[in-house]
């Protein structure tokens, strides 16, 4: 497995329920996907634009319904009807729904919704969803203010709730990912810090490209990363404050390489691994102390550390029995089990948000894998296959992994992908040339 892969910890996956075939119980209950299958045939839902209360908010609304049906469509559950098939018109917020009308076109579920656009450039977006079927609205309206420049989190946060009251799950719409942007020729690649919205959009840089970086992961309130950084010609974990743009380093260690971080479940605590004499064991360090224990102690490569969502245990990636295989622990240290007996290597285990999976890279026969298992071994299930995957990551609600895919030559390069947690909905994740090692944010405040 590539370097990346042994000084970075890569991301997180898993979830213990299936998506399902989404169905509108029209008769005996209202509008809901049930999740317990694998998804047939997403749900088919109708989004006209929202309208819009003056006419300088007429290409705000227009933007506004554009992502909040990108984002439903793009998650492989609800299939959008266009405005073509459409037999009414909605021309005002509060008008009634012809519920007959959107039968027709066999529309199970309406997203309406109005925009506004004040003076001082503040917007405001109001949203109704309606089971088509039952001819009722599901759960209250609601509204959203903001800036100019907040129009598309606004419009993700209308997305989120439309999911949630469907499906009965989180959303992950409002939401950022932090990775490694590369450019310039694949065996001389210059790489550095970028953030952006979870579909690609509203990229910022936060490094130069002076300087080698790997493995950014957020703190669990999404304000703060730690990285990897080559800065003075050896693997260092570096803090960043995503609001100020401004890093430090992590620890100093007596001058030992340090790398692979992630935050613990209430970002007091980074689990580590430290690489002194030739052998790797993974430390945590407290960051209001900067008080650092050393939890494994073997003639072998202990990395990749992620703790458990309540933080209790600790899963990593050993190659103690010969060759890489996840291993658990407590997060105070002490002897680990092992969890992983298939036939390959296995690493960057990354714990799943509900705590019930495991997520992983594997390599196995010239192929490379990301996969989920139960925390105990048990039930692993491989998601994809390529030349190249790795470095698996959770959306905030478990139901999405992203990853970085590379293709082979040197023309190849890195691409970040998603595909749900039954390995269907594989989709390329747009970015700004190459990119590689995601982490998911925690849902934006």
């Amino acid at each position: 497995m590539r370097i990346t892969n042994r000084i970075a910890a890569m991301a997180a996956l898993a979830i213990s329920l299936v998506l399902a075939a989404p169905h509108a119980e029209a008769q005996s209950g209202p509008l809901r996907i049930v999740i317990d299958q694998g998804v047939i045939e997403p749900l088919p839902f109708a989004a006209p634009d929202f309208i819009a209360e003056n006419p300088q908010s007429a290409d705000m609304a227009a933007a506004i319904t554009s992502v909040v049906a990108a984002d439903l469509a793009g998650t492989g559950l609800f299939r959008e009807i266009g405005p073509e098939a459409f037999i009414s018109r909605i021309t005002s917020f509060d008008a009634p729904v012809a519920f007959a009308d959107w039968k027709a076109i066999n529309a199970q579920a309406l997203v309406t919704g109005s925009v506004s656009v004040g003076t001082d450039g503040r917007i405001n977006v109001k949203f109704r969803l309606f089971d088509v079927f039952s001819d009722s609205q599901l759960g209250e309206g609601l509204q959203f203010g903001g800036g100019a420049g907040d129009w598309r989190r606004i419009a993700h946060k209308v997305a989120d709730q439309v999911y949630s009251r469907i499906t009965g799950e989180s959303g992950y719409f409002d939401s950022r990912v932090v990775y490694v942007s590369e450019s310039g020729p694949k065996d001389a690649r210059l790489k550095r810090l970028a953030v952006m919205d979870y579909d690609g959009a509203n990229v910022q840089y936060l490094t130069d490209s002076s300087t080698i970086v790997l493995a950014p992961r957020f703190s669990p309130t999404g304000d703060r990363v730690l990285f990897t950084s080559f800065e003075t010609g050896f693997p260092r974990i570096k803090l960043l404050d995503i609001a100020t743009v401004t890093s430090r380093p992590l620890a100093d260690l007596s001058g030992n390489m340090t790398f692979a971080p992630r935050f613990s479940p209430d970002g007091a605590t980074v689990v580590f691994s430290v690489e002194q004499g030739g052998n790797t064991d993974i430390y945590t360090m407290q960051l209001g102390s900067g008080q650092s224990q050393q939890l494994t102690n073997a003639p072998s490569i202990e990395t990749a550390p992620s703790f458990s969502p309540d933080g209790s245990q600790i899963v990593f990636e050993s190659d103690r029995s010969g060759s890489q295989q996840l291993y658990v622990m407590s997060a105070g240290g002490g002897e680990p089990t092992r969890i992983s007996f298939g036939e390959g290597r296995y690493g960057t285990p990354v714990w799943s948000p509900r705590g019930d999976l495991v997520a992983f890279t594997k390599q196995n026969a010239g192929r490379f894998h990301i996969g989920v298992m139960r925390t105990d071994g048990s039930e692993e299930r491989l998601l994809t296959a390529s030349f190249l995957d790795e470095g698996p990551t959770w959306a905030p609600n478990g139901r999405v992994i992203m990853f970085t895919r590379e293709s082979p030559g040197a023309a190849g390069g890195a691409q970040l992908y998603s595909v749900d947690i039954t390995g269907r909905n594989l989709r390329a994740v747009p970015t700004e040339g190459a990119a590689s090692d995601p982490a998911w944010s925690p849902l934006q405040p």
